[in-house]
């Protein structure tokens, strides 16, 4: 695996702030400090990033839409030739939002977590969020049909959905009747759980990560093909098991592990993209110096033990926990401790 030229994407999570309250939640964001840098700080954490030349930079969190200058950030990334990527829970987002400033912008992505705001709403923790991510929806789907008609470039937008238990039979209603309302909507993705963050607790495998036939289901092109085939032919339907993400040594030998570079909100840069522990500060230290310290993580001795063995989800989820213990900081292992198990 090549890891010379950097990391392909940069996933910047820009704050821990945010309306929602996910079961799921990779980053716990809404439930510690928001650790969000001041304005100009957060360009040079932008030059950091941009000196790395990856493909493609997703804005994430928390709720990238509350940070103040957050299409500045992008524009400031996106004329360095680098694609932008907002990824939004829609509860925040406004039509004054959907003028000139999302230009930088090659997509939004609205997390929808069911097909119902029964579902969605537990999930995501909150009530309302259902609701605010189909008007989010709504006016993606509206600004679109504006822009194309005065021939401003498109800016495409999708859904995503994190594919638990409670939600997985939600697929192909999510193709059939949510997709069509939105006319200009391009893409659905639908991604298994991840056991990072809360997904690791106790009692969330047991409960709500897929069971090993449902990662199987979501990983067969025939499913993919039958979700495809629910949903208007302009959207295009992906489906994945998540397995890369584990960085599971057997990938990283074979060269098939994403290069992916987490960012935290104040410029922490993480060892492992879906694990705690971090490697330096881009405020601090050269970007790259950072990078090459994250690979040489993906092959640390205690890693590698750790991971091998892992053939399943509960296994991951076990393995995750181990990891994020480890490498965590005093600060990050009492929070762990401090994590409610999941009751279902």
């Amino acid at each position: 695996m090549d890891t010379s030229n950097g990391p392909d994407d940069v996933v910047w999570d820009v704050t821990y702030a945010c309306p929602l309250r996910c079961t799921h939640c990779y980053s716990e964001s809404g439930r510690r400090p928001s650790r969000q840098l001041g304005h100009q700080d957060m360009l040079r954490v932008s030059d950091a990033i941009i000196s790395l030349r990856p493909k493609m930079v997703s804005l994430a969190g928390g709720e990238p839409l509350i940070v103040r200058g957050i299409f500045e950030i992008a524009e400031r990334i996106s004329q360095a030739g680098i694609a932008v990527v907002v990824y939004t829970g829609g509860w925040t987002l406004r039509q004054d939002m959907l003028d000139e400033r999302i230009d930088p912008l090659r997509g939004i992505a609205v997390s929808l977590d069911g097909a119902t705001a029964r579902t969605h709403d537990r999930i995501r923790g909150r009530a309302g969020s259902f609701d605010r991510a189909l008007n989010a929806l709504g006016l993606l789907d509206r600004a679109a049909a504006e822009r194309a008609a005065r021939g401003a470039k498109p800016v495409k937008f999708g859904l995503e959905t994190v594919v638990v238990r409670s939600n997985f039979d939600h697929l192909p209603e999510i193709c059939a009747t949510i997709a069509p309302r939105f006319p200009r909507l391009s893409l659905i993705t639908f991604g298994a759980c991840v056991p990072t963050g809360l997904a690791t607790r106790e009692g969330f495998a047991e409960h709500e990560l897929l069971t090993d036939e449902q990662v199987a289901r979501l990983a067969d092109p025939e499913y993919a093909g039958w979700l495809q085939s629910k949903a208007p032919s302009s959207v295009e339907v992906s489906t994945t098991d998540n397995h890369l993400e584990m960085l599971h040594p057997d990938h990283v030998r074979d060269g098939i592990a994403p290069l992916t570079l987490v960012v935290e909100p104040d410029g922490e840069v993480r060892g492992m993209p879906t694990y705690e522990g971090t490697v330096g500060n881009l405020l601090d230290e050269p970007a790259y110096v950072l990078w090459e310290r994250s690979v040489a993580r993906w092959t640390d001795p205690f890693v590698t033990e750790t991971l091998e063995p892992v053939r399943t989800m509960a296994q991951w989820a076990a393995a995750a926990r181990r990891i994020d213990y480890h490498f965590g900081s005093a600060e990050v292992q009492a929070r762990i401790d401090r994590r409610p198990a999941f009751a279902g």
